[in-house]
Parts: C-alpha cells; structure tokens; sequence
C-alpha cells in the first residue's frame, strides 16, 4: 500500500511539472502585487505581464506561482485579467460561489503544500449569482442545492444587518470560506499556524472592477 501511494505521488509530481518550492513570502508582498494590478486594471493601464512566449518557454516544465485564487467560476471575474497577471502567476481555483469543497480544498492544499505558495486570497464578488440563489431559498434544481447549501451559513450569518443583502451575504461568504480554510485540517491550518501561509478574502466590485480586501477574524 505505501509503495502504491508512494508511486501515485510520484506521478502527479511528474504530470505536474514541478517540485515542491520555497515557501513565498507568506503573502504580505504577494497581497501587495495583486492589489498594485487590479489597481492597473481599474485605471486602464494593464501591462499584460508574462504573457510573452518567452515566458510560456520558461514556465513549461515547472510552475511558481505566487498566489493562489480561489473565486467564483463567474465569467465576468478571471483572476489573471482583474489582477493583470500572467503564465505561471496564479494558481487558480474556480467554483461559483467560490465555496470550499472537497476538491477545491484538495487543489489549494496541493499548491500551499507542494509548491509552497504563501497566500491564498477568497474571491468573491459583487451580485453572485450563486449567494443571490441562496438567499432566495426554496428548492434548488439538480446539484446547485449542494452550492445552496454551502452558502446558507452567509445567509443566516446576514440575515438582520442593514444594507443591501446580497453584498452582505456575498461578503460573508467569502470571510467564512477563508476561515474555513484557515482551520482546515491537517495541512492548511498547520501551514497558517506555522507563518507558511497566509489566507483573505476580498470582494470584486463588477461596475468598477476594484478588488477591497475584507476584514478577516484573523490572520
């Protein structure tokens, strides 16, 4: 059996192209270059970087990037674009409502603990369609029930503060994923703990395009 997993390991380091890295900087200046992007991408000054094929050649057999995403499978929010950022930049993982099951936490395990990315940043944004479904209620057709689900604590969490209730919940939810992935056992809540790791969630503003990082219960 250990030498079956041993291999199994061995093979989705192969297909993936890379070893596992340094940790980055444990996000404070991975934060700080995605925030100076999205502020190139508000005002109409993106630079495209690492979009060259140069760069795809030097990406090719191994990957570094310096954050992880995880956001919402929403086609008005690519992470690479609102952060104007290129190949090999992010480690992204999409799913609407930017929720954290099973395999998304799987894939941000992988890149914290394998490649030894120091941030992940919770994207949520503006208008969800998938908050917007939960806070409505009622009966969910097929598996959107299971996002439903997953979202209602945001919901409850919401339910008697003023303001429009939608960004509320919107925002919630994604301070609630993030805390979710700090104290997720065993890898991310140890690499949190140990200073490896830093985890935020941020709201994208689809009229204006600003990414506002959240106030977070910890971290």
């Amino acid at each position: 059996m250990a030498r079956a997993l041993g291999i199994l390991l061995a093979g989705v380091t192969l297909l993936s192209g890379v070893s596992r890295a340094a940790p980055n900087d444990h996000g404070g200046d991975a934060l700080s270059r995605l925030l100076a992007g999205n502020r190139r991408y508000v005002a109409g000054t993106i630079t495209h970087p690492n979009q060259t094929a140069g760069r795809r050649r030097a990406v090719a057999n191994g990957q570094h990037p310096f954050a992880i995403i995880l956001g919402c499978s929403d086609s008005r929010v690519p992470p690479e674009v609102v952060f104007d950022q290129g190949l090999g930049d992010l480690f992204v993982v999409r799913v609407a409502g930017n929720i954290a099951e099973p395999a998304t936490l799987a894939s941000i395990e992988y890149a914290a603990e394998h490649i030894g990315v120091g941030l992940v940043v919770v994207l949520g944004h503006s208008r969800c369609g998938a908050v917007d479904a939960a806070l409505k209620g009622g009966d969910a057709p097929g598996h959107i029930a299971a996002l439903v689900t997953a979202i209602a604590p945001a919901v409850e969490q919401t339910r008697d503060q003023p303001g429009d209730r939608l960004d509320n919940a919107v925002k919630a939810n994604a301070e609630l994923v993030a805390e979710q992935l700090r104290t997720s056992d065993p890898l991310l809540s140890h690499l949190v703990q140990d200073g490896k790791l830093r985890i935020v969630a941020a709201r994208y503003d689809l009229d204006s395009g600003k990414v506002d990082v959240l106030p977070s219960r910890s971290n």
